[in-house]
This record gives C-alpha cells, structure tokens and sequence, in this order.
C-alpha cells in the first residue's frame, strides 16, 4: 500500500525515483479506504532531508498512510525555504482539534542543552500532553526522546563526556516483543548525540520496559507496555552519509570531532561507509505502524485517545 503525502511535497520525486509506492493526498482522497493518520513533529534544522529519511521509513509497509507535517514555532528556519514551510507544515493551533493514529517526533541539535534553556520547550510540553488524549501511539527519536521522558516520566538526561557518534551492535533484550519482529539477536544502529538516558532510571518506571540496548551506546529502544510510547535513542532512519556529513560539519565548525566509531572502512574519512543498519530501521518503523499504530487504534478517529482496540494486551 502506499504512502499519502501532501501534493507537491520535493520528496515525492525523491521517493518515486526509487520506486517507493507514495500518492498525493488528492488522490487519496478518492479512495474508500481509512488510512492511518501519522503527524510528523520535525525539529532537525534540514527539514526537507529529515522528511525524505522518514517518508522512506514510513513507506515500507502493506497500509496507506497519510502524512501531516508540523512546525513546533513560526520562526523562520535557516536551513530550509520559508516557502516551504508555509506550504507544508502547519502550527500547533492548526491541528490541536484533530486526532492521529500515530505521531514521530524527531531529535534536535540540542543534546548539550538544559531542558530549562530550550526556547520552545513550553510548547513542546503542551505538545507532549496533547498527544497523551489525541494520539494512539507516539515515537520519539534521539532528543525527542530525552525531551519527552524528563516532562511524561520524570527522568533526566545526563550528559556524556564526549560524543557518541557511530555505528554500534545492539543487542535484543525483549526478542519477542512486536516491535522488533524480524530483527536478528545482535544488530547494528547509527547514534550522533551528547547525552543518555540510563538504564537504571528506565527501570525505575514501571510502565516502560527496555527492548534493546548496547553495551557502548546504552538503551536503545524501550517502550510503554501498551505501546502508547515508543522512544528510540539512535537514528535508525539516517542515510549513509549523514553521520559523514555531520562530521564534515563539525569540522568545519572548528569543533574536532572524532572520527565516527565503526562506520569509516579503516577509519579512512574519504571511504564511502558500508550501511548495516537500514534492515533494522525499517523493520522498526514497519514494526511500530502495524503493532502500536494500526492495531491498537480505533477505526473511529474521534475515540482515539479513548479507546485502544487492544488495551489489555502487553506489546513489550
């Protein structure tokens, strides 16, 4: 089945040249068919790259899903055209009445950051309250994260000494959990960021149990027992050269990064990385549509967040 995304979003002509299934929403909209409603809260500066990484994650799965893109401000962004931004994506205000089946909300250049010194870190809580009555199952990735568990669960970020930025084996510590059906028991992820979550505050919370971890990179997926939070330390949706072009980044930035671990063949910056990671990724984000997603939410769009088709059933 295919992916819905809005007319004349650039991805599309990325996503058909590879030949992922995708139609317009106006096309969509002739079908008799209830798609699964995905809200994308997108926080990376580059949005457009971060749409396409998703937008491919999302489309490799057997239901129609129908894509919304929001804006967490209204401040001009410096890395992509406003045009596009008025085009695409639209304000808090603009969705607050609506209901999703699921939403994903992206990491941020902010790891070094106190959460107090986040300038939208109020809306960002508003946010985060919202989806806990009008979204069935959310998914937070890197920052998000570390954002949403300090505000829904009480736990802290600590940051780590320097930056963990390469491609790490994780191993399953939840193998039957549905989230990750289909994995091998030891896989690789990528993780670019400046802090952690620790596996003994995890614990502490009754409701989350941890489904994969690392032995350098730490936690890597856990979730809420009845799949209404999924959160994802790493960056499972990255292309091939994006923890390259970061490092480049940082270069230029005068910042002297380490080399990415266990991504550079012989640590030889100008070799190409070998990917080891892109079956996983999508295994997850297939994973997350069909057993938090479209499993648990109800056909009816006006009882999500009051009603889970399948509430007594433990996901992790």
């Amino acid at each position: 089945m295919p992916i819905t995304i809005p007319d004349g979003l650039p991805a599309t002509h990325v996503l058909q040249r590879e030949n992922i299934f995708c139609i317009s929403s106006s096309r969509a909209q002739q079908q008799d068919i209830r798609p699964m409603r995905i809200l994308l809260l997108n926080l990376m500066p580059k949005k457009i790259e971060t749409e396409i990484h998703l937008l491919r994650m999302l489309s490799n799965t057997p239901l129609q899903v129908h894509i919304d893109l929001m804006r967490i401000t209204d401040t001009p962004s410096k890395n992509t055209p406003i045009e596009h931004m008025e085009t695409f994506y639209k304000n808090f205000d603009a969705i607050r009445d609506s209901k999703f089946d699921g939403m994903i909300i992206t990491g941020a250049p902010l790891g070094q950051v106190d959460f107090s010194d986040v300038n939208f870190m109020d809306a960002m809580k508003r946010i985060l309250d919202w989806t806990m009555t009008n979204v069935t199952s959310t998914m937070f990735l890197c920052w998000a994260a570390q954002a949403a568990m300090f505000h829904l669960y009480g736990i802290d970020k600590h940051l780590l000494q320097k930056k963990l930025t390469g491609v790490y084996p994780h191993r399953l510590v939840k193998p039957l959990s549905p989230i990750v059906r289909g994995f091998d028991d030891i896989f690789d992820a990528p993780h670019s960021r400046y802090a952690e979550i620790r596996k003994e505050d995890i614990e502490r919370v009754a409701d989350l149990e941890i489904i994969a971890d690392s032995s350098i990179a730490g936690p890597y997926i856990f979730a809420h027992k009845e799949g209404k939070h999924l959160f994802v330390t790493g960056h499972s949706e990255y292309e091939p050269l994006c923890l390259k072009d970061e490092y480049i980044r940082d270069l230029k930035a005068g910042i002297e990064p380490d080399l990415p671990e266990n991504y550079f063949p012989n640590d030889d910056p100008d070799a190409d990385p070998i990917v080891t990671w892109k079956s996983h990724g999508n295994l997850l984000f297939s994973n997350w549509i069909n057993y938090y997603v479209y499993q648990l939410t109800p056909y009816k769009e006006s009882e999500i967040g009051t009603v889970r088709t399948h509430s007594q059933i433990q996901l992790v």
